[in-house]
Order: C-alpha cells, then structure tokens, then sequence
C-alpha cells in the first residue's frame, strides 16, 4: 500500500505488494464482548470515492488527444479518452504526472509558494494508476471494515483523514521535488491505531503476544518497503505516527464489567470506566498530537526543510544499494 512518490516531470515508478493480506487481526483472540457492532458504511463509501476520482481523473487525462511529450502508443486504447498513460511515462496504468498535479497531487512549491494547502488533503484520494489503486482499496477494505464495525464510523474516519494529512505534512518537509498521491498514508494511520489499541486494551486480550508479534511484522514488512526507490515512506510513517496516537486517544475500550455496572442502584460505588493507563496514554497522545502536528506545520509553511534538522531521514525513504540510486531531496 506504498504511497506513490511521483518525479514532477515524467515517470510513475514501481508498485510494491502489500503484506495486509497475511495479516490476521488480533480480532480472534479478543475476549472482550462489545455491547455494540456497527455496520460497516464509511469505509466501503471511501472505496467508492477513491474510484470515482480516479475514473475523473483519467477523464481529465485524456490520453489519445494530450500525449504529445512521451513517444509511444496510449495503453488500451479501446477505452478512448480513459486509456492510459504509455508504459515508459506510467508502468502502474494511470494519468501522467501533469494530469495528477491539476487534480490536487501533493507537491512542496504549490503548497508553499503558492499556498495551496488543500493538496495536503486531495493527494490523499489521488492515485497514480490502476495497479496503485487496486493495492490501497484492497488494504483499506482488509483492515477499515474490521475496524469500523468494532469502533464506528466517527472514530475510524477520523483516524482515516487526519492520519492522511498528517502524512502529507511529513511527506512535504522532507520530499520537495517530487510529487505524491495515494491513500497510504491514511492505510498506515490504520494500521497505527490497531497496534495502539491493542497496547492500551492489553488486559482484554487473549494470545496477545501473538497478535502482536503479528501486527509488528506486518507493520516492519510494510515500512521496510517503503525504503525502495521512488516510494514516499514519509507519507507512511507521518500517518503511522499519527494513527497510533489516535488509537490511544480514540480506542480505548471500557473495563470488563464497567457496562454492567450500570444496572446497580444509586449509591453503589461504580469504578472507573477506563483504567489509570488508558487515561494517561490518551491525555499523553493528544498532547503529542497537537504539538507534533502544530509544529510540523509551521516548519512547513515557513519552507524549512526536513533534512536541516534531520541528516540521516534520508535513509527512512530509501537506501542507496549496487542495484538502484537514490534521488532524495538533499
């Protein structure tokens, strides 16, 4: 599900696989019975707006009658002005980068000097072909659906979009010449809140060591991915970040026995709702969140670069090796 770091003028570069599909959630060893199972809307209706803008997208797009820069025949012609972008320009069956640009992709120069701060949050339902897409719907349906029917719709849209922007934010202090589109970030926000939530709901937990042994290979394979060339990593670990303290301050499930507690008469000494930890965990994460979010703002808008401040961030989107070349923002 890594989100698609884009060279400003021309190529859309390699799809990666995801690992969520082995993934098995931590939901089998659960041993608390929630009073509430929600049906899953939001997340399918996210499926379906992804899809839309990206059927939009390749309207826009229009193959056959704006290929002029790249020498080559569109892809599947037969689908008219929906073709796609020749093979050599866009591998993953997608618009070109200039369509992608004009449809709100995340690029550092708009959104400072030009001040066009909504791409932070429309990059996010951007995708740079039809193999990117496939990918990040399919994650987003594997884990989104689980997590919606345990928590609701308020509390994983929020997670799903704040995290989203936050990984932009991160991706626009460390990445400049580039552009970026994709989901994952929201999909690693996701990913950030399940493993909070199990940290914080610890004790309602059966054959939790394993869920999560589980969870951290899946989160590591993920992550290590996005070291690859031309894979924007920032977009996933600044939505990773921002999902996992959401999950503490959004997840937290009640004590055993708290609902039941309600039923005794007046005047019966009732314990808390939520334990010490989870308490603090939370009030911790907000804090964490406001000022972590706040400030990476304000270095944004004020064009600082990420890499004055952190030399060796370089290598958490991708390590140069005899096999490929780096082309990070130095």
């Amino acid at each position: 599900m890594a989100r698609r770091d884009l060279e400003s003028g021309g190529g859309v570069t390699k799809n990666n696989r995801s690992a969520e599909e082995n993934y098995s959630a931590p939901e089998s060893s659960h041993v608390y019975d929630s009073e509430t199972h929600w049906t899953s809307w939001l997340v399918p209706m996210f499926v379906v707006a992804n899809i839309a803008v990206f059927v939009i997208t390749m309207y826009i797009n229009n193959c056959p009658r704006n290929n002029l820069r790249f020498q080559g025949r569109c892809v599947a012609r037969f689908l008219g002005r929906f073709s796609f972008q020749p093979m050599q320009e866009n591998p993953l069956l997608g618009p070109s980068s200039s369509t992608l640009t004009k449809m709100g992709a995340l690029r550092w120069d708009n959104v400072v000097n030009r001040h066009q701060g909504w791409r932070l949050v429309t990059c996010i339902w951007l995708h740079a072909g039809v193999i990117h897409l496939l990918a990040n719907m399919l994650s987003l349906v594997f884990i989104g659906i689980r997590l919606e029917q345990q928590f609701g719709f308020i509390k994983i849209g929020i997670i799903y979009l704040v995290s989203g922007f936050g990984g932009s934010v991160l991706s626009s202090l460390f990445i400049r010449d580039h552009i970026s589109v994709g989901a994952s970030g929201a999909l690693f926000g996701l990913l950030g809140a399940m493993l909070s939530e199990l940290i914080t709901n610890w004790t309602i937990y059966s054959n939790k060591a394993m869920a999560l042994i589980t969870l951290l290979v899946i989160i590591v394979i993920n992550l290590g991915i996005g070291i690859l060339p031309h894979v924007d990593n920032f977009a996933h670990i600044g939505g990773f970040l921002v999902g996992l303290l959401l999950g503490f301050i959004l997840l937290p499930r009640p004590q055993f026995g708290w609902l039941e507690q309600r039923r005794l008469p007046a005047g019966v000494q009732m314990k808390s709702k939520y334990k010490t930890h989870q308490y603090v965990l939370g009030v911790v994460s907000l804090i964490l969140l406001i000022a972590g979010l706040s400030t990476a703002l304000v270095m944004l808008f004020r064009g600082e670069k990420g890499y004055d401040h952190c030399h060796w961030c370089r290598y958490l989107t991708c390590v140069p090796t005899s096999k490929w070349e780096c082309s990070n923002d130095s």
